[in-house]
């Protein structure tokens, strides 16, 4: 049986724990504290047997599309019939969700023992001095246990902020390394341009390990090939004139991919024309490796059709759509996505948090988007930016347009949601974006209201 440790070495008291108190803790493990040297999570991942190393790793970068991209790859390598562990991140509704086994989240018991394992190991090392695992280290710790102990065949891994510190750059040895689209975010963290976080997400690039990169932004390809470049690392550009859409129905894409060797075609089930690119991008990943793990033209075709993401471009409820855009470039996406649904005026839900760059994103989603209402809302994360702050910001921005904008406060998410369920017209459309933190308070908003 294991043990959770309460209250860290000093107490040197022992019990086990619920769901609901390892889930408790583990959120008190604060999220943005200093970060620990990658020596640090080594040491972590050492003192519980080193999980990491089980598995063949597939290590994803990037600003926008990661998470839809480790889902593209990880549902293509299961219909192939590979056992796969997916480690992504944040999660929407629980806690399981950032450690999925086999296109399910793992059991809850297991996700338990693995905290209670983890918790015991930082325990010792703050007996021993060293710092405590950050919220983030932590919980890559927990995922790499849960697939060891599921002895999965591979391991799709997101990147949390970035990627050179990030603490799932301890990987050592991928089989292969993913850059998806780059974009200015966490600038306090990251660096102020593109070139400097394109910098630090080429970070996880491993001497001669293959790299698939998203070329969309000249600026972030230049810095990456050059990194691969100098490691000897053989790259693959995705660039967007290698994309064809044949087919958007606004629910599903279909499209051809011209990776320089062949020509793929396939369909995705959802009508963002964003999600295009990704699966591009997923696609070369998976052509780098198929001949070597034996994925077939059938298995990729299969997983592609039937890959499962929530919150991107999600319609959760009939006409009302839920997307994670969090910063500019995926608000850009978000407009674009939202206009491939309906060129009607809608209706959007919008939030955010403190540290994205809310003003340019408002001003860009005033300037380019068809509302009839906006309605203001606050996330309960303590992240979450002020209700009244976002609505002076929306509130200017809609003085002079050409057609008037409603924009309407409502502090309680909940309240906001039917709000906006309730004020649109027969067959209009509710958009609601702004954070992946809005849209898993509205995850289970929704469900609640389809199990009604």
């Amino acid at each position: 049986m294991l043990l959770y440790y309460n209250g860290g070495a000093q107490r040197g008291v022992t019990e086990m724990k619920t769901y609901e108190e390892t889930v408790r803790d583990i959120l008190e493990i604060p999220k943005f504290t200093s970060k620990n040297t990658l020596e640090h999570t080594r040491e972590f991942l050492r003192r519980l047997g080193n999980p990491q190393n089980k598995y063949k790793i597939i290590h994803v970068a990037g600003s926008n599309g990661k998470g839809s991209v480790c889902a593209y790859i990880d549902s293509v390598l299961r219909a192939g019939g590979k056992k796969t562990g997916l480690f992504t991140s944040p999660h929407l509704v629980y806690m399981e969700e950032r450690f999925v086994v086999e296109g399910k989240p793992c059991r809850r018991q297991q996700f338990v023992q693995a905290a209670a394992q983890a918790a015991q190991a930082a325990a010792e090392m703050v007996r021993e001095g060293l710092p405590h695992p950050t919220f983030f280290e932590y919980i890559f710790g927990v995922g790499m246990l849960i697939f060891a102990w599921n002895q999965v065949e591979y391991a799709v891994v997101e990147t949390g902020l970035g990627g050179r510190l990030d603490a799932t750059n301890v990987v050592e040895h991928p089989l292969l390394t993913v850059i998806t689209s780059i974009s200015l975010e966490h600038t306090e963290i990251l660096g102020s341009t593109i070139p400097e976080i394109a910098a630090e997400k080429a970070g996880i690039l491993k001497q001669g390990v293959p790299l698939v990169y998203d070329a969309s932004v000249p600026e972030a390809s230049e810095v990456i090939e050059e990194k691969a470049k100098d490691l000897g690392c053989q790259a693959h550009p995705v660039n967007p004139k290698k994309i064809k859409i044949l087919l958007n129905t606004g629910k599903k894409i279909a499209f051809s991919y011209d990776s320089g060797y062949d020509v793929t075609e396939t369909s995705i089930p959802f009508g963002a024309p964003y999600q295009a690119q990704n699966a591009a991008v997923a696609i070369q990943a998976l052509t780098c490796i198929k001949g070597l793990e034996g994925i077939t033209e059938e298995s990729l075709r299969q997983g592609m059709a039937e890959v499962q993401w929530k919150g991107r471009m999600q319609e959760a409820l009939p006409d009302v759509y839920f997307d994670g855009a969090h910063n500019l470039s995926g608000i850009e996406r978000f407009l674009e996505a939202a206009e491939q649904v309906t060129a009607e005026s809608a209706v959007l839900l919008f939030s955010m948090v403190k540290e994205k760059d809310y003003i340019h994103a408002i001003e860009r989603l005033l300037t380019k988007g068809n509302w009839e209402e906006v309605i203001v809302t606050r996330l309960s994360d303590s992240r979450g930016l002020d209700s009244g702050t976002l609505t002076e910001i929306f509130e200017k921005y809609a003085q002079g347009r050409e057609r008037p904008v409603k924009i309407t406060e409502i502090k309680e998410v909940e309240k906001a949601f039917a709000y906006g369920c309730r004020c649109r017209k027969p067959g209009q459309k509710l958009f609601c974006a702004g954070s992946l933190y809005l849209i898993g308070e509205l995850e289970q908003i929704a469900g609640g209201m389809q199990n009604d």
